[in-house]
């Protein structure tokens, strides 16, 4: 007789990993969840949104890319999940939307328990900063695709924005500020870049070069900083006129995808010290500086355009968040284009 265990299925171990997440995932609630007592659906009381006049609703799904093997090959299974909120929750900001609730997908080879555990109650704790509900996920076993110790994880959440209140490009201003909000590392994009330079060069992930206060692989595993709760503030203070989320592409490409085509935002390199971690990878891995600006944030996690005269308050509330900050560039006529000078 054969079994689905002979396959390569182990439902039990599945079973397991759910009861070992449960504690944690039920920190990533709102009180608009509703229990499915099924537990085939994630429920929220949409007449929460009747406050608004026009509600709109946002979606984002994203995934954390390659940085899962980085994750693998270190055995630190947390830090990821809190990327994924990072990846999914603050593209839905950018809109000004305030983050309801999220949902997540784990693919793996073979279901570890603790592992599972581990990932799902990293995006749970990401989720509970970011001031979402985790409202329901989904691990698949796929054993013969992916090795026992590979996986991949992506999600996807839904916020809210009043309909008038939506940011974006064509509330930007010739004069406007660029505020930067600084990274808390890589992020999670440009990892292909990583793992090349790691093959091709004399780093490794044990090593700590002089620059770095911790091993490399520790460097390269900081999670995500969250920035929807910071972006709800400013928008509180009614100067934003756009943010962007710095992922893939870099600084200039993000930030354009929030300019309208007859503005610029010219920004200053010399506002801010890249932060060493890029240096590093740069300087062993013989990067062009071309190839750094459109592969890596270099520092800069999320910028917000802002009317000229709230600025300064604006570096205020973020300042008293936590977040450091400062004026990056300014708006100007032009052709929707950003560029670091």
């Amino acid at each position: 007789m054969t079994s689905y265990e002979d396959a390569g299925v182990d439902i039990a171990a599945g079973e397991r990993a759910v009861e070992l997440m449960k504690s944690r995932v039920a920190r990533a609630r709102r009180p608009e969840v509703v229990d499915d007592v099924s537990g085939f659906a994630g429920l929220f009381d949409a007449s929460a949104l009747m406050r608004y006049k026009r509600p709109l609703l946002a979606t984002s799904t994203d995934g954390v890319g390659t940085k899962v093997d980085l994750a693998r090959r270190l055995g630190v299974y947390d830090t990821v999940g809190h990327d994924l909120v990072g990846m999914v929750i603050d593209d839905l900001a950018v809109c000004g939307a305030e983050p309801l609730f999220m949902t997540d997908y784990i693919a793996c080879g073979k279901v570890v328990p603790e592992r599972i555990a581990d990932i799902v109650g990293g995006i749970a704790d990401a989720c509970a900063l970011a001031g979402c509900a985790l409202v329901g996920g989904e691990t698949a076993e796929h054993p013969g695709l992916l090795e026992a110790d590979e996986f991949d994880l992506a999600g996807a959440g839904t916020g809210v924005v009043e309909a008038d209140e939506v940011l974006g490009p064509d509330r930007v201003r010739v004069g406007d500020a660029v505020l930067a909000m600084a990274s808390s590392g890589i992020h999670s994009n440009g990892y292909s870049l990583v793992r090349h330079i790691l093959a091709t060069s004399d780093l490794d992930l044990e090593s700590q070069p002089a620059e770095l206060d911790r091993p490399l692989g520790e460097a390269l595993l900081t999670p995500t900083r969250i920035y929807a709760k910071d972006c709800l503030a400013l928008s509180g203070t009614g100067g934003v006129r756009a943010f962007a989320h710095i992922t893939g592409g870099g600084l200039a490409a993000n930030l354009a995808r929030s300019l309208p085509p007859t503005m610029d935002a010219v920004l200053n390199r010399s506002s801010w010290e890249v932060p060493a971690l890029f240096r590093v990878l740069q300087a062993h891995g013989a990067v062009a500086q071309p190839d750094m600006d459109t592969t890596f944030n270099l520092g800069v996690g999320m910028a917000a355009i802002v009317a000229p005269d709230t600025a300064d308050e604006a570096l205020r509330v973020l300042a008293a968040r936590g977040v450091p900050a400062w004026q990056l560039g300014e708006i100007t006529a032009g052709t929707g284009k950003a560029t670091l000078t």
